[in-house]
């Protein structure tokens, strides 16, 4: 029987991980790579261990990352994931729907929870109103700032109706896996502005550049162009 590293690593690399009860998968990787990188002020709502906010930093080094998570447990992993790479988060125990903060971001990201049923034994959010969380992180952004989300594909049309109502300039991007529909799609908008919906061209979930060589949709983008 082998053991597991206590350490892994994603990004091919570039950030370090601490195995633990609850281990960041390539939604974080994804949703790091979605964000822009000329955001100073960053929110992560529902942190988790810091997969995401962690690449996100190392896209954009010079961003100043706050997360927020309702477990205890994940942000402690969270803090010690942090201290590997050498990057500064601050963190904060609320839940996105309570919360009361005059603080706003250039740019929100969130993963959410977009499962039901029984919650998992790390206390991550589950049964969480989808609708409601994404208002939520909307009114932390602030104008003319950006909103990011992966969420399941099943969940699209509700993030989209949600999103909707406060944001222009959508844009929308499909990752497929082994099947011909999507299973995840990264959708993004900005506060206070009127543009259109974009839809782009889907990528599957396993794409090298991104989880591998660990670059950004748009230099991933970049190199496809040049070809």
């Amino acid at each position: 029987m082998s053991i597991k590293q206590e350490i892994f690593t994603l990004m091919g690399g570039r950030v370090k991980m601490r195995r633990s009860f609850y281990n960041p998968t390539s939604d974080a990787v994804w949703l790091a790579a979605f964000a822009p990188r000329n955001a100073k002020t960053v929110l992560e709502v529902g942190i988790g261990t810091g997969g995401a906010a962690l690449c996100l930093h190392a896209n954009n080094p010079n961003c100043q990352i706050t997360g927020i998570d309702t477990s205890t447990e994940m942000l402690d992993i969270c803090r010690q994931n942090a201290e590997l790479n050498d990057t500064n988060l601050t963190l904060i125990n609320a839940d996105i729907a309570t919360w009361r903060t005059p603080d706003t971001f250039d740019l929100v990201i969130t993963n959410p929870p977009y499962f039901n049923g029984t919650p998992a034994h790390h206390n991550a959010h589950h049964n969480a109103d989808l609708t409601n969380w994404i208002s939520r992180c909307i009114a932390r952004v602030r104008p003319m700032g950006t909103f990011c989300i992966i969420t399941d594909a099943a969940t699209t049309a509700k993030a989209i109706s949600a999103m909707s109502k406060k944001l222009g300039d959508i844009n929308i991007l499909p990752l497929f896996g082994a099947k011909n529909t999507a299973e995840r799609v990264l959708i993004s908008g900005r506060l206070g502005t009127k543009g259109i919906t974009v839809v782009h061209q889907g990528l599957p979930m396993n794409y090298e550049p991104i989880l591998r060589d660990g670059l950004t949709i748009a230099e991933a983008g970049s190199k496809i162009s040049q070809k």
